[in-house]
This record gives structure tokens, sequence and C-alpha cells, in this order.
């Protein structure tokens, strides 16, 4: 049996007065409407297994912050950096190495008393200050530049012409030094600074060990004298 609603909202089988509050129902009272059950609640749908990166189309895991092809953010939406000559990965310039200091030098001399026992033809140069050669190397050729044979000696007897191309070679080990003369034309001579000047020369082919004092003649006027550089020479190297 269909009922009615009353003012208060009391449902009424009469229609003319309320059941339940006794109220008057007048016309505009309507049929209480059926209680209709409310939709089910559709099940989620399933979570994607992959998402598509926008950029590549490459697939990526749902919870991806960025796409491992190309870069592309997924949280942001910014498209990744074109690549640059930077990213290449062009190593930074390496910085020059510094200037090895000399502890060692070569003191290049005219003596004019070597001279007159040599009796060259060639006329002696004017005795003056001594060249200061530095000596960074464990081994220094003494001798005169060759271009055609490729000879460059750190010890520079060019003017010299008594001085063989390849005359003698100078070894140390840190604190000691040795001359080897290298089967040149005149001989190598090693004598004291002080006395007469040396008479025969060091064999060839052997290590001649130099003392302190020791002084190297070679060719028609040079004598050579190896020595500790001074802290002011050293100061100039750097």
């Amino acid at each position: 049996m269909s009922s009615v609603t009353c003012p208060s909202g009391h449902p009424s089988v009469s229609t003319d007065y309320c059941d339940v509050c006794g109220l008057p129902i007048g016309a505009a009272a309507t049929p209480a409407a059926a209680s209709v059950p409310a939709p089910a609640t559709a099940a989620p749908a399933p979570a994607p297994v992959t998402q598509d990166c926008p950029n590549c189309s490459e697939p990526a895991a749902p919870d991806a912050l960025f796409c491992e092809n190309c870069g592309y953010d997924f949280t942001t939406g910014t498209m990744p950096r074109p690549a640059s000559p930077l990213d290449l990965g062009t190593p930074p310039p390496v910085p020059p190495a510094p200037q090895q200091v000399a502890d060692w030098v070569v003191e290049r001399w005219v003596d004019p008393d070597w001279y007159e026992v040599q009796q060259s033809d060639d006329p002696c140069p004017s005795p003056g200050l001594p060249v200061v050669i530095p000596v960074t190397a464990k081994s220094v050729l003494i001798g005169r530049p060759s271009k055609s044979r490729g000879i460059t000696p750190e010890i520079d007897c060019g003017e010299d012409t008594g001085v063989s191309r390849r005359q003698a070679q100078l070894t140390t080990d840190g604190q000691r030094w040795w001359v080897e003369d290298l089967q040149s034309s005149n001989g190598t001579f090693v004598g004291p600074s002080s006395g007469p000047l040396p008479e025969d020369p060091i064999p060839p082919g052997q290590r001649h060990e130099l003392d302190s004092d020791d002084r190297v003649y070679v060719g028609a006027w040079t004598r050579l004298v190896v020595r500790k550089a001074t802290p002011e020479e050293q100061a100039g190297q750097a």
C-alpha cells in the first residue's frame, strides 16, 4: 500500500491526517519516494605497469623520476638539455710543469795558459768571465753542435774548433761527478785548480771521477769547472 508524507515528514497511510502526529495532510503532500539503493562504487582501475616517455617514447617505470634513455623529467615535464661541446668529456688544459732548478752548473772558461801549451793556429778569444751552464740532467755531453749529425751538446764549446763534436761525457749520481772521453781527437785532460797543467789525457772510454777542485781541459783553450749552483743562480732559474 502506498503512503504519503505529512508536513512533519512522517509517512502516513491516511491521506487526510498523519497517522503519526495527526497533522492534516494537504494536497501538496507527495508520495514518499521509494528508497533507491546507492550505486555500487566502481573498482579502481589497475595502475599502469609502465609509462611512456613523452620525448623519446621509451617505456619507463610508473614511479620513475627521469627517463633513463633521454633524461626527460617526469615530475616537472622538463625536456633534456641538448648536448654541448662541454658534455663530450673534454679534459681541462694541463698547466705547464714548473721549470726544474739546477743544483749544479758547469763554468766554461777561456784559459790562455792552456792555449799556449796547445800551440793552436786558431786565435785565442779574449779571456773574461766564464759562461755558466745550469745542469739538470744526470748525464751531459761536452762537444760542438752539428746539425747534419744531429749533435746538440749540453756543454757547447762550439767556438773552440779543437773540441770534437762528441768530446766527452759528464755523469753524476747527484753527489759525485765523472768525466769520460768519447774517443776524441785531441783527448780530455783533468788536473787540479793549482799546480802545473795536466800533460796526459785520461784513458778513452773509462770514467774518471772528479775531485771538488779538479778542472777539465779540452780543445785549444777551453777549461771546464763543475760546481754546486749558488742560491743566487738557482733563484735566477726559477
